[in-house]
């Protein structure tokens, strides 16, 4: 049996998908893309093509349409189950049907078949969608076009759709990928950035508010392909308001105008620097077998739960004296640190450090419902608002169920997510920090998560936002109703996005405004913006698209309909309305495409044949993967029994619902260890240092040569050490800064009070041993 690689069908053959083009247009911080697939059948039989694919879960797909023989079929939108019986039916028939459905497990995989592709036949499908770019901690904006699926273990008794077969190869996709970029900003467009190599930045006028980019020729497709893109002025706060669509009804959703507002909550630099010793912060930790993934789809870089092991020493060693913290592991089972959440102490902390070192990627599968439960259980600490942080590659099949189980406890605590490495779930990571009022954070490739993790760990640390109301000045006449809830919780430059529909008639001279008010402690705040009511005449439907797939998202969350309550087949009605009257595809509809043009049926036995995206891998083995025919599928659509296609892995497989993964033992070389990071485990849980051969080695000095040059008027030696890991950690890491920021302020506190009129010779005999220049007021002194 010859080797292959990639997509394969029954016979080992290349599977139809020949190549995918997308093209994306960004318009401030909204993203159109419409991505085409090429479709070839060069079988000497017609064939069924079945593709699964992830997506952003925020993506609102609005289009979907086929061409095949010079003839373009466009996609009715209907509810799911009559979309699959109409493309059964067209098959059984002999026709040509195309199907778009998106996952009833999880919002962010879908399913495209294309059916009766005749032997020697071309076809391309093309889908479009709209979606909101998340705007980075540096102030970027995120755009990602997935390339990884990763398989998502799934509890016993549970099916799931992406569920791998064992001993699956892996490698190279067989279909080639184009992308390029339109990007567009009143503000200008300052740089692009990405995990791939881009063709250089075009400009398409003097004043930079135009530009587009590409990949540059060759990229391969293995791994997610992520663009950061960069305005001049990204902060401020926008309103557009859209027309209503000539066809659809007055006064309902898609026939009235919308005015889409995005502000940008600013607070004192004093309210947003962490001064209260008061919290509960519980770390959640993944240990599945995927742990032991690396982070990006390379053979080089550190794995995932080595990062995540940093990072929690960085948490660890940043959290304020007087709090309470517990760490739990979570995999096939799990286990906590601590019966519940204790002081944070030096004891307590050392004895939680001991065991973050022990942390392996040893637990099995991905079962994270059940430690929820458990944290969710312990009564919370009065005074002490309860934090929590979750740390996953995001692989689990009921992804549902874990944010139902998160919504059910947000009155509680507030819910921080990390999605580690490609391919890790939007919904999840997105999901379960909405539902808790967090905020989510994706850390792939060459990203270092600890400054991501320490920007959610300064939101959770803000003084609580209270009495949040959204307020609307319009003319009279005019009503204004909200199509998205008014925020729950605001942090300090996160965006908030509010979508509003506009009943009445007005005059689109006129103006409105949006002002978004609250509490921080007892001060009161307020963000607005004025916006004319005249429609723009450039952004199509993009506005009611983005709106009602808000909507939608808010009733599949466990909505209600107006009178109805939350009754579940009344809720499905109302999003069944909602995603046909706007053909915006939800978890029960979909896009259903025959082509009734065709005059004689398909002749031939019907073949199957199964596509996925390239597969996370957990090893690289250096001896050819050995290739495994495609399994046949039969049944309806998502979540169906009979449904357990393969997944192409690098000599990952995950078996039955025991996750066995087989990794290779030979990984990356172990990088030199980071003498930040040695300096950070060597501090004391209220902000100290010791004097000790292992802290000045940091520094490359010899402890004697230290001792010798700390000035006679200082009697404490922690003292003195301190003052040098401060000045070693502004004079040499200051481009780290947002990573040790906490832990610095921490060790000042500590010195200051210690210290007194000596700090000031401290430092210079300090800076006279490191040889570093750090001024007075840079440790505000």
């Amino acid at each position: 049996m010859r080797d292959c690689c990639g997509l394969l069908t029954l016979k080992n053959e290349p599977v139809p998908l020949k190549g995918i083009s997308v093209q994306l247009k960004v318009q401030g911080f909204v993203a159109d893309v419409c991505s085409t697939l090429s479709y070839e059948n060069s079988e000497s039989s017609p064939v069924e093509a079945v593709f699964v694919f992830p997506m952003e879960e925020d993506s609102s797909v609005y289009d979907f349409h086929a061409e095949i023989g010079g003839v373009k079929i466009q996609a009715e939108i209907r509810e799911k189950q009559e979309a699959r019986d109409t493309y059964d039916d067209a098959l059984s028939s002999g026709q040509q049907a195309f199907l778009l459905e998106e996952s009833d497990e999880s919002r962010d995989v879908f399913r495209l078949s294309v059916g009766s592709l005749p032997a020697g036949q071309k076809a391309t499908v093309c889908l479009s969608y709209v979606t909101e770019l998340a705007v980075e901690a540096d102030g970027a904006l995120r755009y990602c076009l997935p390339a990884i699926l990763n398989p998502r273990y799934t509890p016993a008794g549970a099916q799931s759709l992406t569920t791998p077969v064992s001993g699956a190869s892996g490698g190279p996709v067989p279909y080639s990928l184009s992308f390029s970029a339109h990007l567009a900003s009143p503000s200008g467009v300052a740089q692009v950035k990405s995990n791939c190599d881009l063709t250089p930045l075009e400009y398409l006028g003097d004043d930079k508010t135009q530009a587009q980019v590409s990949l540059s020729p060759g990229h391969k497709f293995d791994r997610d392909v992520e663009l950061l893109v960069y305005y001049s002025h990204p902060h401020q706060p926008t309103a557009i308001v859209e027309g209503g669509l000539a066809s659809a009804t007055p006064g309902s959703l898609m026939g009235d105008p919308l005015v889409m507002v995005s502000l940008y909550p600013e607070f004192p630099a004093a309210a947003s620097t962490p001064q209260s010793s008061c919290g509960e912060f519980i770390f959640l930790v993944d240990r599945s077998g995927s742990m032991d993934c690396p982070m990006s789809n390379m053979e080089s870089g550190p794995m995932r739960i080595e990062s995540a092991r940093d990072t929690l020493l960085l948490l660890l060693k940043s959290l304020p004296l007087g709090c309470f913290f517990n760490i739990y592991g979570f995999g096939s089972h799990f286990e906590a640190f601590f019966p519940e959440s204790v002081e944070y102490t030096q004891q307590t902390m050392d004895s939680a450090l001991g065991k973050v070192k022990g942390m392996g990627a040893d637990f099995g599968g991905t079962e994270i419902l059940e430690p929820l439960k458990d944290i969710y259980s312990k009564a919370c600490r009065p005074g002490h608002p309860r934090q929590l942080f979750v740390f996953t590659d995001g692989e689990v099949g009921n992804t549902k169920d874990v944010i139902n189980e998160v919504k059910k406890h947000a009155g509680t605590h507030r819910c921080f997510t990390f999605g580690i490495g490609e391919g890790a779930s939007t919904a999840l990571i997105k999901g379960m920090a909405r539902a808790g009022s967090g905020h989510p954070e994706f850390i792939t490739g060459k990203d270092r998560m600890q400054p991501k993790v320490m920007q959610s760990l300064r939101f959770a640390l803000q003084p609580a936002v209270n009495n949040i109301v959204l307020n609307w000045d319009v003319p009279a006449g005019l009503e204004v109703v909200p199509v998205s809830e008014t925020p729950k919780v605001l942090f300090r430059g996160h965006r908030s996005i509010l979508y509003a529909q506009l009943k009445g008639k007005f005059d689109e001279s006129a103006v409105g405004r949006a002002s978004l008010q609250y509490s921080l402690g007892d001060e009161p705040h307020k963000t607005e913006i004025g916006f004319k009511l005249q429609p723009d005449k450039n952004t199509g439907l993009t506005t009611h698209r983005l709106a009602a797939r808000t909507l939608i998202c808010s009733l599949e969350e466990g909505g209600s309909v107006e009178g109805e309550g939350g009754d579940k087949e009344k809720v499905k009605e109302k999003v069944v309305k909602i995603s046909t009257e706007a053909r915006v595809i939800s978890t029960h509809t979909a896009f259903i495409a025959v082509n009734k043009d065709l005059n004689q049926a398909v002749q031939g036995p019907l073949i199957q044949r199964n596509m996925r995206p390239q597969m996370m891998a957990c090893s690289f083995m250096r001896s050819s993967p050995q290739s495994l025919p495609m399994m046949m599928m039969s049944g309806g659509g998502f979540g169906a029994s009979a449904y357990n296609p393969p997944m192409v892995m690098r000599q990952c497989a995950q078996m039955s619902n025991t996750a066995v993964f087989q990794c290779s033992e030979t990984g990356p070389e172990p990088d030199k260890e980071d003498p930040m990071l040695t300096l950070i485990s060597l501090q004391k849980a209220d902000g100290s240092w010791e004097l000790n051969e292992s802290l000045v080695s940091v520094f490359e000095k010899k402890e004697q040569e230290a001792i010798s040059k700390m000035p006679a008027e200082v009697s404490d030696k922690a003292v003195w050490a301190t003052v040098l890991a401060l000045l070693w950690l502004h004079g040499f890491k200051a481009e780290l800064k947002e990573e040790w920021e906490f832990l610095a302020m921490k060790a000042l506190s500590w010195v200051k009070a210690q210290a007194g009129a000596s700090l000031k010779l401290c430092l210079e005999a300090g800076n006279s041993l490191l040889g570093c220049k750090v001024e007075p007021q840079t440790l505000d002194l």
